[in-house]
């Protein structure tokens, strides 16, 4: 039986996005990127890094408080959303800054890209130990490299919104671990 929140499509889009943004990082902003003339930016691939971190150990973390703290669920799974955030805009920077393109939603290569993450995040795609078995790869061009991220970016702050949404509905509709509690206690006085 593998951890709860390995079964979680967004955790296993955090895991990828994670993944790839320290090769992204490591192949574009840490090494010598001589075609653009640039030095290596260890503040950026630092920031980026641990932006991409935080998304997935908070998606974790967060999971692991659903039993007694749906606020506090709820509040981690927030913090990483605002984590991938903060990281879709430093990929739309890097894109920016670098004058590449930025591909629409419609562009054929970020149709693309959405069928690669579908595939890799199906739980299908997990061993027993719940690791990739098909693992990602980063593009060899920084702006595809960067497209591609941007769209993981995007899947995985849209389904955490959704997410959180549900939790929120769910614990308006049933209240908290606390509440539940307490009405448990209160109808054994009866």
């Amino acid at each position: 039986m593998l951890p709860k929140y390995k079964y979680l499509l967004t955790y296993r889009y955090s895991e990828i996005v994670h993944d790839l943004t320290v090769e992204f990082t490591k192949r574009f902003i840490l090494s010598n990127f001589s075609s653009l003339g640039e030095k290596p930016d260890f503040r950026t691939a630092d920031q980026m890094n641990q932006a991409a971190r935080s998304g997935k150990q908070n998606i974790i973390e967060g999971v692991g408080q659903s039993r007694t703290s749906k606020k506090g669920e709820i509040k981690l799974l927030g913090v990483a959303n605002a984590s991938l955030e903060e990281l879709l805009a430093d990929f739309e920077d890097f894109l920016r800054q670098r004058k590449l393109k930025i591909f629409p939603k419609t562009h054929y290569k970020i149709q693309n890209f959405r069928k690669i993450a579908f595939r890799l995040t199906a739980l299908s795609n997990l061993s027993h130990l719940g690791n990739l078995k098909e693992k990602p790869n980063l593009p060899k061009s920084p702006e595809e490299a960067g497209n591609f991220l941007l769209t993981l970016c995007h899947q995985v702050t849209y389904l955490l919104s959704k997410q959180i949404k549900s939790l929120e509905e769910k614990f308006i509709k049933d209240g908290g671990y606390s509440e539940n509690l307490f009405k448990k206690r209160l109808n054994s006085k009866i």
